[in-house]
């Protein structure tokens, strides 16, 4: 009689227990409410050690929940979506904090993020799927798809402060393979000695930090005609320069499929990879689902940014007209990491091949030498690529990726067989958390790879 009654006393209790656990988690996904301190309302509980792939360490990943938490319990960062995929299956995903703090909306795996020049990847895939047809070349002059680009020219800076630069002729004209190893020569502008020039035409300082065209209502095509008539700020081919080169990329795509640029990143990209939360514009009914913007201040902590071109953008609201390939997509951590699962596995997956494996080596191959940075890191056709073990944190050599401007940032490794992405919406940044990230999930790792 005694020995059940503790089986009955040890069942209620686990009962209660298990109640609890629910009607916190339940609280968890309330805003803050009134009186509360955010840190503790947010704070995730972490999970015990479970099974994680093989060569990975459960215990070592929860020290990434940690690192992540102290960013939000502290107000560096509103929340994030963090997602680790190896051999292809998740091996670590959370979401947590908050998607709009101040509307008290927590962070969800599917939250939607102004991903930036994490489009460049995408567009940059959608014109080699357009080399691979015989529809364009990388060496095809810029000027047979753009006419503006035949007369380009060159601002070479004044030799005394404040003198007007030099324009002269450029000494070969660009060519799209130049677009995709920004090797163009053309920036966003907001350089010194060209800055003026480019705000008249809507360009550079007029255009938020100079990318930005989603409040455009124009065509893409109709804007990069008029940056053909700028001067750019190097020699083609001369210079590693980040600037306008993957929408003047997205540009020739439309002219060259003969359809809009959303139209075919949908129907050759993300529709056949089930991309689903990949698009340009977000429809008015989904507004929830999109992260609110914040910056950084001098103290480290984060506030909600404005409005406009240097905040929230105009991803719902704006005129939904100019298909923006350098920085104009919106997209989830899951969508982006299928993409680059795609890429990891030569082009293709689960069936659907979206480029040859020969194609994506010549993405993820540096093509650049030495001109992007002479420590060990080049740029392929759309990545920047780590060539040297060391040159990139822990980075196998052979890996590549980027990030975006609202601090996005992404990772391939395939000697390691991982995908990583973490998501978080900070403009103007970064914040360093997008270089711990890696090193978080790499410490997980227990298998030995080779220098």
């Amino acid at each position: 009689m005694k020995k059940l009654l503790t089986v009955v006393i040890a069942s209620l209790l686990l009962t209660l227990v298990n109640s609890h656990g629910d009607v916190r988690a339940a609280g968890q996904n309330r805003g803050p409410q009134r009186g509360s301190r955010v840190g503790v309302e947010n704070r995730v509980e972490m999970p015990h050690a479970a099974a994680a792939p093989a060569g990975l360490s459960a215990e070592r990943l929860t020290r990434i929940d940690a690192v992540l938490q102290q960013y939000v319990d502290e107000g560096r960062l509103a929340g994030a979506v963090a997602l680790v995929l190896r051999d292809g299956q998740p091996a670590y995903e959370r979401a947590l904090g908050w998607s709009d703090k101040e509307a008290g909306r927590r962070m969800a795996p599917n939250t939607i993020f102004r991903i930036a020049s994490q489009t460049k990847a995408i567009t940059s895939v959608a014109a080699l799927a357009l080399m691979e047809e015989g529809k364009l070349t990388l060496t095809d002059p810029v000027s047979r798809y753009i006419p503006s680009f035949a007369g380009s020219k060159v601002a070479v800076p004044g030799s005394a402060p404040g003198a007007a630069p030099e324009i002269v002729p450029a000494k070969r004209p660009i060519t799209i393979r130049d677009l995709l190893t920004h090797t163009a020569g053309i920036s966003y502008g907001t350089d010194r000695h060209v800055a003026a020039l480019y705000e008249v035409k809507g360009l550079g300082p007029a255009a938020g930090f100079g990318w930005f065209t989603a409040d455009k209502d124009e065509p893409i095509c109709d804007t990069m005609e008029r940056l053909g008539t700028l001067p750019f700020v190097a020699q083609p081919g001369e210079a590693w320069v980040y600037g306008y080169n993957t929408d003047i990329l997205g540009c020739i795509v439309e002219r060259a499929s003969g359809t809009t640029l959303d139209a075919f990143v949908r129907s050759r990209i993300t529709g056949p990879l089930g991309m689903k939360d990949t698009q340009f514009f977000l429809p008015p009914d989904q507004r929830d689902r999109l992260a609110a913007v914040y910056s950084i201040g001098t103290d480290g902590k984060i506030s909600r940014a404005a409005d406009g071109p240097r905040g929230q953008g105009a991803y719902v609201d704006g005129p939904r007209r100019s298909f923006a390939g350098g920085a104009g997509l919106l997209s989830t951590a899951r969508d982006y990491a299928r993409f680059l699962e795609m890429i990891r596995k030569g082009g293709a997956i689960d069936g659907v091949r979206i480029l040859a494996p020969r194609t994506v080596a010549l993405m993820t191959t540096n093509q650049v030498g030495t001109l992007h940075s002479p420590n060990g890191l080049g740029f392929g056709l759309g990545f920047e690529t780590t060539d040297l073990f060391g040159a990139n944190g822990l980075d196998s050599e052979g890996s590549f990726g980027w990030g975006g401007a609202y601090s996005t940032m992404y990772r391939v490794d395939p000697e390691a067989r991982l995908v990583l992405v973490l998501m978080i919406q900070v403009l103007p940044g970064p914040s360093d958390i997008g270089r711990k990230f890696p090193t978080l999930v790499y410490q997980a790792l227990t298998e030995s790879q080779k220098p």
